[in-house]
């Protein structure tokens, strides 16, 4: 097994990767805590895939384990679930020295990290990602986070993980689809800092689900969360494709899933880029080719005028300015500062009407 890469954070962790670490996980943990008593936060889902194999290797490190089964889908990632995980941790007296362990996708991930940021005002907690999707994005960080109605993510903590384990044999059994989501993730990656890792998805999609890839794209996040852990400078890069994404996400009711509207969202920031002579247009028409070959969505039929109302809703909004990810090339991208008046136009060089 190849060494973790290490996250040199507010408090710095290991994210392993390797195949076989889902069985490690009590032993893997138990060096990281003292911790009695774990919560696993899981979906119904992924409970029957995994739970019990997760729950035995805890318990024989000599945890005490609760489990919290939770439906998964991106619209359940609500205040309501929230508080029936706090009100579980309320009832069973999980106290600041127990632990929380996500076992799931970046629902999953995302709704543990909140609850463990904000029980008793902190308490631990592990990611241990089943889709591709989290084990290249949302498990590495410390963004946590639950949505409103108003939309995605609002509520929310910057809280990182005791530590991560990437085991990639668990997405043998993920839906095509799912793969192809996190490999969304991937190419943004890829888009954002390395030609060469592009160059390789895109020639062969199948990479996307192996070991060095994933490896590769944790240490492009690794990077930026050292350079700037609370999303105030190079960070935000790693929302590139995200802000026209959530927008065509929140108008699809969460039917579009999030590594498709990424897609969707890269797409048409490259083509509005193009447009606005930021990068070239073969630059543009080749990330676009990129996300065909991952057999992922580059358009949407959603209007721009449903769009922009979402899009002046997202958190990433600062007054009268909204900052966009704009690629100037494939390996480089830079934050756009573009005026709320403006996200209209954008929206229609990128393809939206």
């Amino acid at each position: 097994m190849r060494e973790p890469v290490e996250v040199k954070a507010s408090r710095s962790y290991p994210v392993w990767i390797g195949e076989g670490l889902l069985n490690r996980a009590g032993e893997l943990v138990r060096e990281r805590t003292q911790a009695k008593r774990v919560c696993i936060v899981t979906g119904e889902h992924v409970v029957k895939l995994y739970g019990d194999r997760l729950q035995r290797s805890l318990e024989q490190a000599g945890f005490q384990v609760l489990r919290f089964v939770h439906q998964s889908r991106e619209q359940h990632k609500n205040l309501e679930t929230y508080g029936d995980l706090m009100g579980l941790l309320a009832r069973s007296g999980v106290t600041r020295s127990d632990l929380l362990i996500s076992l799931g996708g970046g629902v999953t991930g995302d709704l543990t990290g909140f609850a463990a940021a904000t029980w008793q005002r902190g308490v631990d907690f592990v990611q241990i990602p089943t889709s591709l999707l989290a084990m290249v994005d949302s498990s590495v960080g410390g963004k946590t986070a639950v949505n409103l109605p108003e939309g995605k993510n609002l509520v929310g903590a910057f809280w990182q993980p005791l530590l991560v384990l990437c085991d990639p044999a668990l997405l043998e059994s993920l839906p095509r689809e799912e793969l192809r989501c996190g490999s969304a993730e991937e190419l943004k990656c890829a888009v954002l800092r390395d030609e060469s890792l592009f160059d390789a998805l895109a020639a062969d999609p199948a990479l996307a689900a192996s070991e060095e890839v994933i490896r590769r794209c944790v240490e492009i996040k690794r990077d930026l969360v050292e350079e700037d852990e609370f999303d105030r400078g190079s960070r935000r890069l790693l929302n590139l494709g995200h802000s026209f994404g959530h927008a065509v996400e929140a108008c699809s009711g969460y039917e579009i899933l999030h590594g498709q509207a990424v897609a969707i969202g890269m797409a048409m920031i490259a083509r509005a880029a193009a447009e606005k002579g930021i990068c070239s247009f073969a630059a543009a028409e080749k990330i676009r080719a990129g996300i065909r070959a991952l057999s992922l969505p580059s358009e949407t039929e959603i209007p721009a005028a449903a769009l922009l109302e979402a899009l002046l809703r997202d958190k990433k909004r600062s007054g009268d300015t909204m900052n966009l990810v704009v690629p100037e090339r494939i390996g480089s991208c830079r934050v756009e500062k573009v005026p709320v008046e403006e996200l209209g136009d954008w929206l229609r060089l990128g393809g939206a009407r």
